[in-house]
């Protein structure tokens, strides 16, 4: 995209890649992605938020592209990726923010949001809810539900058992995931692998042209999935060292998406009931007709619904 400045900057302890684009003096938007994505699937939004005045900035994660991959586990604990988002509001001197993340950079923002009440004063997120601190690990529940039968985040626990497998052929991956079927949530054996039983990738969805399909791929040609993955290898890290946040509710103005046809709707089911209590000043969307991917999937119904919730707040 034309008008993107690309940084490196030495934050937390690694070197953070980041996109920027819009007016030098505009209100800073941050725009967080999730897995298996990278800074360019904001490609839709990054030149509408810029067209309206904000100073866009689009990080590639911690373990994504450019952005360095440590090698532990625990280099990936939650607040240990919000401290990055953190420092480099530092780096650039943000005073006033709107955080908006997609997928796991929903949680980065969600935390951010309860972190940084001053700093973030509105906040967007998609796809993944926020109802507060469990009351025990998520990955405990997950292992009593799932006890007899296949579940993607329980399959990405042990190191180097979903590498291998999603690093075989990334852009075979990488195609499977964004196709229409469902990769993540099938009914199959609880010692099955992830891939097992999909069917072959077919042609591209009409929001991911091949070209778009190469950026991602490139994303992860060097390092893999592995610092991706290592993100979900943090559920009992991440509950343990956020305890001091147990009860606090996020009061900035909110807007959350969600598509119909998201699984994740289905996985987070009472999250989504619960959402209202620990999120007060809430305005929920649900975009018919639309799976996870929702800002690419529906990139113009997005841009409409985040720019009149940032006019109207």
């Amino acid at each position: 995209m034309n008008g993107i400045q690309h940084e490196r900057i030495q934050v937390n302890g690694i070197e953070l890649s980041v996109h920027i684009t819009g007016p030098e003096h505009g209100q800073p938007i941050w725009l967080l992605h999730g897995f298996p994505e990278c800074w360019h699937s904001w490609r839709e939004q990054i030149p509408a938020l810029a067209a309206a005045g904000y100073r866009v900035f689009a990080p590639e994660m911690r373990g994504y592209g450019e952005s360095s991959s440590p090698a532990e586990v625990a280099d990936y604990a939650l607040l240990t990726l919000c401290a990055d988002i953190q420092q480099a509001m530092d780096h650039f001197s943000h005073q006033q923010v709107v955080m908006v993340g997609h997928d796991w950079g929903a949680v980065v923002a969600w935390h951010l949001a309860l972190l940084e009440p001053a700093r973030v004063n509105r906040l967007i997120t998609m796809s993944v809810p926020f109802a507060g601190r469990a009351r025990r690990p998520v990955i405990d529940i997950m292992r009593e539900l799932y006890a007899d039968r296949f579940n993607y985040i329980l399959y990405f626990q042990a190191p180097g058992v979903a590498e291998q497998e999603l690093n075989a052929d990334i852009e075979r991956t990488l195609r499977l995931f964004m196709q229409d079927q469902d990769v993540f949530l099938q009914k199959k054996p609880a010692n099955a692998t992830l891939l097992e039983g999909v069917s072959a990738p077919g042609t591209l969805p009409a929001w991911c042209a091949q070209a778009d399909l190469d950026v991602y791929v490139q994303t992860f040609a060097e390092q893999g999935f592995r610092g991706p993955l290592n993100w979900y290898r943090n559920f009992e890290r991440n509950w343990q060292r956020t305890e001091f946040l147990a009860g606090r509710q996020v009061l900035q103005p909110t807007l959350f998406l969600i598509g119909d046809r998201d699984p994740v709707g289905v996985f987070e089911a009472h999250t989504l009931k619960r959402m209202p209590d620990s999120v007060p000043n809430l305005q929920t969307q649900v975009l018919a007709n639309c799976g996870h991917w929702v800002q690419n999937e529906q990139a113009q119904r997005v841009n409409a619904l985040m720019l009149a919730f940032l006019a109207r707040t």
